[in-house]
């Protein structure tokens, strides 16, 4: 009997996560999607045969992105210039605003820089060693010759240190470089598939 009751909450413990993600899927979309079908528009008017499941996802989904581009045109982007020109005028300002701008852009931007997830020996006996991530292989512009530039977040934070190591100390991890960062961001705690 315990071993019964044993499987019976294996199950759960199996069933219970996939069928509550489906039921909030499920509420969600029907809950989305009756937005706009629920309109009188959508009832009697003129779009009554465009009133099939999905078509409120889909204008809601639509409309959000055009409102998007529309402001990244006329808004986003002049106020941006606007304020590139006023940190011109402040360039300590301007050093902090954009190594901060760099370094989330790193993160989330278009131009991701923690691609490349290595495991840093820190020690003459290779006992001690730290996961990070290249992010720059040529340091001649400062100076700086056969060493890489490897980032080392800290653990449950933002913040991280910045090594420059000989390049005989860096090991490329074969391994998903979000899945590098979050096992780092939480100290190791979350499992990597």
């Amino acid at each position: 009997m315990k071993k019964l009751i044993g499987y019976f909450l294996q199950g759960i413990l199996y069933i219970a996560p996939i069928g509550v993600t489906l039921y909030v899927l499920i509420v969600a979309f029907i809950w989305l999607d009756g937005l706009l079908l629920d309109l009188e528009i959508f009832q009697h008017g003129i779009f009554s045969k465009f009133s099939f499941p999905g078509i409120g996802l889909v204008i809601i989904l639509l409309t959000i992105t055009l409102v998007g581009f529309i402001g990244q045109k006329l808004i986003t982007t002049p106020i941006s210039s606007a304020f590139d020109a006023l940190l011109k005028k402040a360039p300590l300002i301007k050093m902090i605003y954009s190594s901060v701008k760099d370094l989330l852009s790193a993160f989330v931007g278009k131009e991701r820089k923690f691609e490349k997830p290595v495991i840093v020996t820190l020690d003459k006996e290779g006992i001690l060693h730290r996961l990070g991530f290249i992010t720059a292989t040529d340091l001649n512009d400062i100076g700086i010759k056969d060493k890489i530039a490897v980032y080392l977040p800290s653990s449950y934070g933002v913040l991280g240190e910045l090594y420059i190591v000989p390049s005989e100390n860096i090991k490329l991890l074969d391994a998903n470089s979000a899945d590098v960062m979050k096992f780092i961001v939480s100290g190791g705690v979350t499992k990597v598939h």
